[in-house]
C-alpha cells in the first residue's frame, strides 16, 4: 500500500471554512479532503491560513487574515411578484373555432 503525498506543503496560503471543531478546541477544516488544525478558531469561521506543519494525514495551520464568507449563488433565479403573473395572450386567429371537433374523425371507421 503506497503513502500518497498531502496536498499541501508547509508555508503554503489556503482559504478554508472552518467544518468542526476537534475536542482539543482546535478548528478543523479540509484542503483537498486533507485535513488541517486550525488553533484559534470556531466553526463556520472563513479564514486564510498559513500551513505550519505537514504530517502524513494531518496538517496544522496558523490564521493569517479573518475573511467574510462568501456568498452562495442560488441555482434558481430571483424573479419578482410581477415578473411571475401571467399574462393572457390574445386568441389566435389561425384557427376557427368549431363545435364538430374531431367529427371528420368518426367517419373514417
Amino acid at each position: 500500500m503506497s503513502e500518497q503525498e498531502p496536498p499541501v506543503k508547509a508555508g503554503e496560503i489556503h482559504e478554508v471554512s472552518v467544518r468542526a471543531v476537534g475536542e482539543k478546541g482546535d478548528g478543523i477544516a479540509k484542503v483537498n479532503g486533507f485535513v488541517l488544525f486550525v488553533p484559534g478558531v470556531k466553526k463556520g469561521d472563513f479564514v486564510k491560513v498559513k500551513i505550519t506543519k505537514v504530517l502524513p494525514k494531518v496538517g496544522f495551520a496558523e490564521v493569517v487574515e479573518r475573511l467574510e464568507k462568501p456568498k452562495r449563488q442560488s441555482k434558481f433565479a430571483a424573479i419578482t411578484r410581477e415578473e411571475l403573473e401571467v399574462v393572457e395572450a390574445p386568441p389566435s386567429e389561425e384557427y376557427d373555432e368549431t363545435d364538430d371537433f374531431g367529427a371528420d374523425l368518426d367517419d373514417e371507421d
